[in-house]
């Protein structure tokens, strides 16, 4: 990439992250170029739909779960593990307004630029299902595809009520007692 190509791509990505906090996922993609002081033709050249700068924005976010998730993979209790992960997978999915809903979109279309965030978290959550699975601490019948579902259904709902802190980990500790053995 050249370097004025570099700094257009750069500054779309800082004024997307800025205008995705204040606004939520939803956010005019029109107010990210001007923020980023380039064009609108400009901003869809580095990234054609709005689930391509949302996959672009969520990168960092993605690889520090990814690390988590392996930092985790040897804990000696596998459950432990499970539920710390998924408990950071909600911070992530409840970080912008819209993200929760447009991580649910994405999980039906491996097609879409967001499929590259949820896909890798897929895989990373489980290798972490199955060895709490395997030590007999979460049942069978559960599904990484469920668990991530509902993830985001808990940050949706979370979302929907800003004034009650603590309603993902009461919803997330609900829905951990059903999956556990």
């Amino acid at each position: 990439m050249r370097a004025d190509a570099r700094r257009n791509h750069d500054r779309l990505l800082d004024a997307a992250r800025a205008a995705f906090a204040e606004r939520g996922a939803d956010a005019s993609l029109e107010d990210v170029a001007r923020r980023a002081g380039v064009g609108i033709g400009t901003l869809y050249r580095h990234f054609p739909n709005r689930p391509a700068l949302l996959s672009a924005v969520f990168q960092d976010a993605l690889a520090a779960l990814l690390r988590r998730s392996g930092e985790l993979a040897e804990a000696d209790d596998p459950c432990r593990a499970l539920v710390d992960w998924l408990r950071a997978v909600v911070a992530h999915a409840g970080a912008y307004r819209g993200l929760a809903r447009a991580l649910m979109s994405a999980s039906h279309d491996e097609s879409s630029a967001l499929a590259q965030c949820s896909t890798p978290l897929r895989t990373a959550g489980e290798r972490l299902l199955v060895r709490a699975q395997e030590a007999g601490t979460v049942r069978g019948d559960v599904s990484i595809g469920d668990l991530m579902q509902l993830t985001n259904a808990i940050a949706l709902a979370a979302e929907q009520d800003p004034a009650d802190a603590e309603l993902a980990d009461r919803l997330l500790t609900l829905t951990l007692r059903g999956v556990q053995v």
